[in-house]
C-alpha cells in the first residue's frame, strides 16, 4: 500500500519551502506559497538530502588513526578513510580535545567556522561549535566576515555603525517617492537576491527594482559588466576598471567643488573634517587635483561622463549604492568611505530618497520594509581567553605562528594552532589563494570536521562526524531583512548515521564535563521553544503581538506587520545632528578620521584616498597578466552550497565552471564559445568552460565561485574554482578584510584530452 505524500514547512537561506516526503524520501521542495519570486536554487535540494555524497558514518582519516598527531599531514586530501561507531569517533574527538588543552593551551584550537551554515536558530554549527568550545574553556575565533568585513571596521570610524551595510538602509516606498536617480556602484545583480542569512519568506528584492523602474526612477550601473544591469531594465551601463570605482568617487567629488555644485551648509554643520579631505581633492599638497580627467585615466571612463554624472547628481535627489563586491577588494575600504563622502558633498544623507546606501544587488531584503526586530538566534556566550583573528586571516595564521599582525588600531599575534574544529562550512570555496591554504592547512596536528557531504574541506580532515541536513532536525528561523518567522519542521530520519549538530556537541561536552554550560539543559525540542520565546518577547518590547509556542507550530509561520512609517537613513542626524549625534568621536560623519590617523597606516589614509591595488589593470603586472578576474557569486547555488545539485550541475560547461570574456579577448588568443580553456596567473591554474559574452568588457573575465575544489598542491584545478587564482592579501591593515576581487590572469585555449573532473568522488572508505 503507497504510503501518503506528506509536507513539512521549512526554511533556507534561497528561501522558505515546503518539504514533500513520499516513502521517507524527500521527492520535492515546493515554494512557500506567499514567495513572489521564489529561488530556482530549491530544485537541488531533494536531490542533495539523498546524494551519494553523503557522509554515512563517523570516519577517521588513516594515517592520523594509525600515528595521531604525529602523522603525515601532506596525506590530508589523498589518505583513505576508515568508517568507525559513533562511540569510538566521539572518543577519539574528546580525547584530542584534552590532550591539545591540556598540553598546549585552549590558545591553540582554532574555532572559527565559517559559513552560511542553516538558517535555523539553533541548528546554526557556527555557533554550536563556538558554544561548546566556549564552555570548554575558549578557542581562537574569528573576527569580521568575507561577506563586508572591510566595511564592518571602517563604517564605525566614519559612521559610527556598520548597520547601514547589513541592508539597514532608506526603505523602498521611500525611495520610489522621492528619488530620481539610483547610481549603482557595482550594478544590481538580481542573482545576488536569491539569498539572505536566515532565509527569507519573501524574495523582495527583485519586484521593489522592478517598480522603482516603472516609477521612472534613472538606474546608472558602473560596473565591469552588464550582466549587472537587472533585466528588462533601461538602465545606463557606465563599463568601469575594476577596483578603480574611489578615483571615480573622487573625480565626481572634485567635480561637485570645483563647480560649486556642494552643499557647504551640510557639509560645515554634519561632517567633520570636510576641510582636510577638500585639500587632498584639489590637490593642494601634492599638485595632483582628483579631477574628473584624472580619474578618467585611471577607471577608464571618459572625463566628461564622470563630471555630467556628478551635475546630474547635484541636480535631482540621487541615491549612491555600493554592492558589498566592491570592498572585497585590496583598499576595498575606500570605495565605501569615498561614497560616503560624495553623497555628504551632494548634502543628500538624510533626506527622502536620497544619500547612500549598501547592499541593494548584494543580498534580498535591502532597503526592505521591515521594524527593527531581532530575528531568532542562539548565543554563542563568551569565549573565556577572548581571542580572535581576522576572519580573512585564516592561512596566515596556520603559517605563521607567533607573528605580529595589525587590526584595526591594535596589533595581535598568531597563535600556534594546533587543533581546528570546523562545521558548517566551506573554507576550500570561500579563502583565497587556496594552494597557499592548502600548504597551511598541513599545519595543524588534527582537523575535526562536521559535515554531510563529502565536500572538499572533510576530504581534508581528520576526523570526519556526519551531521544532518536541515530536513532531518526541528528549528525555528527568519533573517533580520525579513518579515516572516518559520517553523522548520524534520521531515525525515537522519540519514545514514548522522546526527544533529547540537547532540553531537552534547555527547562531546558531557565526556568533557561541561553539558550543562552547554545545553543549559535543555535538548532540541527545548531550545527550539526557548529560542521562540525569546523573539516573541523581542516582537512584544517593540509593539508586536506573536501567537504561543504550540499555535505557532502548528501554523508554520508569524508575520511582522509593515511599518507604518518609511525609513530614512540618518533623518534624525540630519534634523538635529547635536541631539542625534553619530557614534563617532565628533559625533558627525567623518570625512578626515583622526582615530585612523593615529593608526599609521599607508594603506589606510585617514580620508577616502585613491591607492592603487596591488594587481589591477593599470598595474606593471597586467603586462604579464592583461585581464582582471571578477569572482562573482553564483546563480545556480549559495556559495558552493548545492553544487553537486541538479541545477549547479545543468549551468556547468564540459562539467565545469563557465568563464565569461569579451568576444575579442577571446579571438585574441583563438578561443572559441564553449572551448574548454585554463585560466592561469602566478598563484595557480584552473579549467573552465568558455562563453563569449560582449556584457562584459574588453581586459575582464567573470568566473562565479563556488566549483568545489578539485586540485592538489600546485597542480591543475579541474572544476572551475576561481579561488585558486586570488589573492590572500588583506584589504588594508585596518579591516585585513577579503580582497578576491583584485586578482590578474590569463587565459588560454586547454590543448589534448580533458583531465576528469573528481570533485564529486567520495573518498576511499575502508572498515576496521
Amino acid at each position: 500500500m503507497n504510503q501518503p505524500r506528506q509536507r513539512f514547512p521549512s526554511l533556507s537561506h534561497w528561501g522558505a519551502f515546503t518539504a514533500v516526503v513520499e516513502g521517507g524520501r524527500v521527492v520535492d521542495c515546493e515554494p512557500f506559497a506567499r514567495d513572489p519570486a521564489p529561488s530556482p536554487i530549491l530544485r537541488s535540494m531533494a536531490g542533495m538530502v539523498h546524494s551519494p555524497l553523503r557522509i554515512a558514518r563517523p570516519a577517521v582519516r588513516e594515517g592520523w588513526l594509525r600515528q595521531r598527531e604525529g602523522s603525515d599531514r601532506a596525506a590530508r586530501g589523498h589518505d583513505r578513510f576508515v568508517e568507525v561507531d559513533w562511540d569510538t569517533a566521539l572518543a577519539l574527538v574528546t580525547d584530542e580535545l584534552s590532550r591539545v588543552r591540556t598540553q598546549h593551551g585552549h590558545d591553540t584550537l582554532f574555532g572559527g567556522s565559517y559559513g552560511w551554515s542553516s538558517a535555523g536558530g539553533l541548528h546554526h554549527a557556527r555557533t554550536l561549535v563556538q558554544r561548546f568550545l566556549h564552555s570548554g574553556g575558549g578557542c581562537v575565533g574569528q573576527a569580521g566576515n568575507y561577506s563586508w568585513g572591510a566595511a564592518q571596521f571602517l563604517l564605525p570610524h566614519v559612521i559610527g555603525t556598520f548597520a547601514p551595510v547589513t541592508g539597514r538602509v532608506t526603505d523602498w516606498p521611500n525611495l520610489l517617492a522621492h528619488t530620481k536617480l539610483f547610481i549603482a556602484f557595482g550594478g544590481l545583480p538580481l542573482r545576488n537576491t536569491q539569498v539572505t542569512s536566515g532565509g527569507a519568506g519573501e524574495h523582495s528584492s527583485a519586484g521593489w527594482i522592478a517598480q522603482a523602474a516603472r516609477a521612472g526612477i534613472e538606474f546608472v550601473v558602473i560596473s565591469p559588466t552588464r550582466n549587472d544591469v537587472p533585466e528588462g531594465m533601461a538602465a545606463r551601463w557606465i563599463p568601469i576598471r575594476p577596483n578603480t570605482d574611489t578615483a571615480l568617487m573622487l573625480g565626481m567629488a572634485h567635480t561637485l567643488l570645483a563647480e560649486d555644485l556642494h552643499d557647504a551648509d551640510f557639509l560645515q554643520t554634519h561632517c567633520n573634517g570636510f576641510e582636510a579631505w577638500a585639500r587632498y581633492l584639489r590637490g593642494t599638497d601634492d599638485g595632483v587635483p582628483k579631477s574628473a580627467t584624472w580619474a578618467a585615466a585611471i577607471c577608464g571612463v571618459e572625463a566628461d561622463t564622470i563630471a555630467e554624472l556628478a551635475r546630474s547628481a547635484a541636480r535631482q535627489r540621487t541615491l549612491i549604492n555600493c554592492t558589498w563586491s566592491l570592498q572585497r577588494a585590496h583598499h576595498g575600504e575606500q570605495p565605501y568611505w569615498a561614497s560616503i563622502a560624495l553623497a555628504a558633498v551632494l548634502g543628500q544623507i538624510g533626506l527622502p530618497g536620497g544619500g547612500f546606501a549598501f547592499g541593494h544587488g548584494s543580498v534580498n531584503g535591502a532597503a526592505t520594509p521591515r521594524p527593527d526586530v531581532a530575528a531568532p538566534r542562539l548565543s554563542a556566550g563568551t569565549n573565556p581567553i577572548g581571542r580572535q583573528i581576522p576572519v580573512a586571516r585564516l592561512a596566515d595564521m596556520l603559517l605563521h605562528p607567533g607573528q605580529p599582525y595589525d587590526f584595526n588600531g591594535r596589533t595581535g599575534t598568531y597563535p600556534d594552532t594546533r587543533l581546528v574544529y570546523w562545521a558548517g562550512g566551506n573554507p576550500f570555496h570561500h579563502h583565497q589563494d587556496l594552494n597557499r591554504l592548502l600548504r597551511a592547512w598541513q599545519k595543524p596536528e588534527t582537523i575535526v570536521v562536521h559535515d554531510s557531504w563529502w565536500t572538499p574541506t572533510a576530504r581534508r580532515a581528520d576526523i570526519v562526524l556526519p551531521a544532518t541536513t536541515t530536513l532531518e532536525r526541528n528549528d525555528v528561523g527568519g533573517s533580520s531583512r525579513d518579515r516572516y518567522l518559520l517553523a522548520m519542521k524534520q521531515a525525515i530520519a537522519p540519514v545514514g548515521h548522522s546526527r544533529n549538530d547540537f547532540d553531537i556537541f552534547r555527547e562531546l561536552a558531557a565526556r568533557a564535563g561541561h553539558e550543562a554550560a552547554f545545553t543549559e539543559g535543555r535538548d532540541e525540542a527545548a531550545w527550539v521553544r526557548a529560542i521562540y520565546d525569546s523573539t516573541a518577547n523581542n516582537w512584544r518590547a517593540a509593539g508586536f503581538d506573536l501567537p504561543d509556542f504550540d499555535t505557532f507550530w502548528a501554523h508554520g509561520t508569524a508575520e511582522l506587520p509593515e511599518p507604518e512609517r518609511d525609513m530614512v537613513l540618518f533623518e534624525a542626524f540630519r534634523a538635529n545632528p547635536q541631539t542625534a549625534a553619530l557614534g563617532t568621536p565628533s559625533g558627525r560623519i567623518e570625512l578626515h578620521s583622526a582615530a585612523i590617523a593615529s593608526f599609521g597606516y599607508a594603506d589606510c589614509p585617514p580620508q577616502p584616498t585613491w591607492l592603487e591595488p596591488e594587481e589591477w589593470l593599470g598595474a606593471d603586472g597586467a603586462r604579464q597578466w592583461p585581464l582582471h578576474l571578477i569572482s562573482s557569486q553564483p546563480a545556480d547555488k549559495l556559495h558552493s552550497q548545492l553544487d553537486a545539485g541538479v541545477l549547479s550541475r545543468e549551468h556547468k560547461l564540459h562539467d565545469r565552471q563557465r568563464v565569461r570574456l569579451h568576444p575579442a579577448d577571446a579571438q585574441a588568443r583563438g578561443i572559441a564559445d564553449g572551448d574548454l580553456v585554463r585560466v592561469f596567473n602566478a598563484r595557480g591554474h584552473c579549467l573552465g568552460g568558455a562563453t563569449l559574452d560582449d556584457a562584459v568588457m574588453q581586459g575582464v573575465i567573470v568566473m562565479s565561485t563556488g566549483a568545489w575544489f578539485d586540485g592538489h598542491g600546485d597542480d591543475l584545478e579541474r572544476h572551475g574554482n576561481p579561488n585558486v587564482l586570488t589573492a590572500d592579501l588583506g584589504t588594508s591593515r585596518l579591516a585585513q578584510g577579503c580582497s578576491a576581487m583584485t586578482a590578474l590572469v590569463d587565459v588560454a585555449r586547454w590543448q589534448g584530452d580533458a583531465p576528469p573532473v573528481r570533485a564529486f568522488d567520495a573518498p576511499a572508505l575502508v572498515t576496521p
